[in-house]
């Protein structure tokens, strides 16, 4: 999104974890007199900013309250698993006073309803426990409802039926593979990485043994979850019934999305994972600490970790993962100790590492030139291609004039640089596929070097008025023929530099059929420095808030509907829904008047419709878009249904179906097990080949054979 910075979209899986023990098992009984010191004041200040900072200027009143505690209800609880009937509608009479006791600083009812949740958690694993080893018969034809909006909430009797199907339906999942904690990786140095799928449990009995392990974990983990954590979630609750954009962050929370913006933080460098309660190295992330001591190695599992040369070392096995990082993630030049038992079975050792400052490497742009010649038969252009994960920067070390401050368009600009010293390309495309946005100014300036001084984007304020933010940098950085790909997921800041590169005709879009949709800015305020009530004491943590909605300089909002592209692809993505017209609480689609710019004649109808016929012929006959559509087809049979098969064999059968288009899929550009084989960033796939070609083609309708290579 364009912001302050970067809020990709993400699509999160949330399986229920709690915190303490129930003190009382019905709300009212015992209500929790005794927030956690400075989240009274928090929660004040907050309510406080949305109001006089969201774009809307809506008031915190009985509807906001309504659906503040349907939100909370439904990020506890989103499968209606835990909470009963009977306890939703005593929570239920809150409703209407929630917005009363936030505006106060009252925070007692994430609490108190946190507390009952813990306890509903925990009475159901126990049950969880003692139905994994119950009977169940496979080969019934019965099904589970997976749909929560096809739900209600449940009587005791009918939770218990929930669950029989739930376990039930673990167990085949787990015998027949497949299975992937959705949140158990998390990384020293920055990003996540998530654990291939399990292998299939050999036998039944084995399937058990992974479930109740699975189920222990999930206890383990309830008596590590921070009040912090709880507020986060609460406040978040409030905000997202603005928008879905606006959230408090804690402030571990916003030091997660610093690190982001920055690509860089101080540590090892080493990615995590959790395996059997055990904190395991997934990849040393090379460049870094771990990697230049050398002894640390992937499959390790970290038992212990102390500070300072000589600190005590602390256990960790079977603690958080995120408190593990933060042991481990530190001041550069300063002295971590690892207790590590070696993956290949040796002796526990105890390693020294110097923490130092890590960069996110491969968070950053990077560039290639493609060689046609290699890829599709009697071409021999040069084709460079451009990855933008991400719109980063670092505003402090670019406000104090750092040298060499992470930021986008400087690193395109060097990309730029580097295609225009090895000769020069035929064209460039600009892969924006994933990208959810980042820094509003990096939008603009990367948009600056592909397109002569004007406006790039437009931007209303809450009080209505439209500015138009311009490219003021005279000239380009590159004029050659451009071409922009961009799916579902590429949102925000993306959207503002394909939508430029489309109002200016300035190169064609390919991909999806449309964007992400998110035409809203958001602005990060830390809360200690806003209506602060006692300056001796700092909250930590911020709001980050919508206060801007951005337009085109045709006069469109991306809102909802995204940019379209000239070209679209088959794409299994394309058919999921995500998107911002799926989400709850997004601000509608609107227009404001054109700004005043000047197109170029790069783009035309006629050249979109020769290139649409084209592709079309050559995405036809390709069996890797054929077996994309096969998938598509399976999927979109599959996407509205309400309910999933409890039997075997059908189970069996789909996921056979899921395996065999997996399997080839595969192809020799992905990395075997023990190779270091560098990521590639444009790997000779039939999608992105499909791209080359009509990037080919472009560049032969726009020049008639003449090349316009960048110097």
């Amino acid at each position: 999104m364009p912001m302050n910075l970067k809020s990709p979209y993400r699509v999160v899986i949330k399986f229920s974890l709690a915190v303490a023990l129930l003190v009382a098992t019905a709300y009212g009984a015992s209500r929790l007199k005794e927030a956690p010191q400075g989240q009274t004041r928090v929660a004040m200040l907050v309510a406080k900013m949305v109001e006089r900072f969201h774009i809307s200027h809506q008031s915190i009143d009985d509807d906001v309250s309504e659906k503040f505690l349907e939100r909370y209800l439904k990020d506890l609880d989103p499968r209606k698993l835990y909470f009963t009937k009977a306890d939703v509608e005593l929570l239920r009479q809150k409703s209407k006073s929630l917005d009363d006791e936030i505006k106060a600083g009252d925070v007692s009812f994430a609490f108190t309803t946190y507390k009952l949740f813990t306890h509903r958690l925990l009475e159901r694993i126990k049950k969880a426990q003692v139905l994994i080893d119950s009977e169940h018969d496979f080969n019934a034809d019965e099904e589970m409802v997976v749909d929560a909006k096809e739900t209600d909430w449940a009587t005791e009797a009918e939770l218990d039926e929930r669950w029989r199907k739930q376990i039930k339906y673990d167990l085949l999942v787990l015998k027949l593979g497949d299975d992937a904690d959705a949140d158990k990786v998390a990384e020293d140095a920055g990003a996540v990485k998530r654990d291939d799928e399990d292998a299939p449990a050999k036998t039944l009995a084995e399937a058990k043994k992974r479930l109740h392990k699975r189920y222990a974990n999930i206890v383990t983990m309830t008596k590590q979850t921070e009040p912090e954590q709880i507020l986060e979630m609460f406040l978040t609750a409030l905000t997202t019934t603005f928008d879905p954009h606006s959230s408090y962050m804690s402030a571990s929370t916003l030091e997660e999305f610093q690190i982001a913006m920055r690509l860089k933080l101080q540590g090892i460098g080493a990615a995590l994972r959790v395996t059997d309660g055990y904190t395991v190295v997934a990849e040393v992330v090379p460049g870094g600490a771990a990697d230049a001591d050398g002894r640390l190695k992937e499959g390790d599992k970290i038992i212990g970790v102390g500070q300072g040369e000589d600190g005590e070392i602390t256990d960790v096995v079977e603690m958080k993962l995120s408190k593990v990082v933060k042991m481990i993630r530190g001041p550069k030049g300063t002295v971590v100790r690892l207790q590590v038992k070696p993956a290949d079975g040796s002796e526990t050792k105890i390693y020294d590492l110097t923490r130092q400052v890590i960069e996110l490497k491969s968070s950053r742009v990077t560039g290639e030139i493609i060689d046609t010649g290699k890829r599709i038969e009697g071409r021999r252009e040069k084709i460079g291609v451009i990855n933008i994960p991400s719109f980063y920067r670092d505003f402090d070390a670019a406000q104090n004039g750092v040298a060499d401050a992470s930021s986008t368009a400087t690193d395109v600009k060097k990309v730029l640089r580097s295609f225009a010293s090895q000769g020069g390309v035929d064209g460039i495309i600009i892969d924006l596929r994933n990208n959810g946005g980042g820094a509003l100014i990096e939008a603009i300036d990367v948009s600056g070097l592909f397109i002569d001084d004007g406006p790039v984007v437009q931007v209303k304020s809450s009080t209505g008025r439209v500015e138009a933010l311009d490219d003021e940098t005279s000239g380009v950085a590159y004029s050659g023929p451009l071409m922009v790909i961009t799916n579902r997921l590429s949102a925000s800041a993306s959207e503002i530099f394909a939508g430029v590169i489309k109002d200016y005709k300035r190169g064609i879009l390919v991909g999806d059929t449309t964007t992400h949709g998110k035409g809203t800015v958001q602005s990060v305020r830390p809360v200690d420095t806003e209506f602060r009530l006692n300056k001796s004491e700092p909250t930590g943590g911020a709001l980050k808030i919508t206060i801007q909605q951005f337009y085109r300089v045709n006069g469109d909002s991306t809102q909802n509907r995204g940019v379209t592209t000239d070209v679209s692809l088959p794409s299994l993505i394309d058919h999921f829904d995500i998107g911002e017209s799926f989400l709850d609480n997004a601000l509608e689609f609107d227009q404001v008047s054109p700004a005043d710019y000047a197109a170029t004649a790069a783009v035309n109808p006629e050249i979109i419709s020769a290139l649409k016929k084209d592709s079309q012929k050559r995405v036809l006959a390709d069996k890797g878009f054929q077996r994309d559509e096969r998938v598509i087809s399976r999927y979109l049979k599959r996407k509205n249904r309400k309910t999933v098969s409890l039997n075997e064999e059908e189970m069996r059968r789909e996921r056979e179906e899921s395996k065999a288009d997996k399997d080839e899929e595969k192809d020799d550009t992905e990395k075997k097990p023990g190779e270091n084989k560098p990521k590639e960033i444009f790997p000779d796939k039939h999608y992105n080949n499909e791209v080359l070609a009509i990037m080919l083609d472009y560049i032969d309708l726009l020049h008639k054979g003449t090349t316009a290579k960048a110097r």
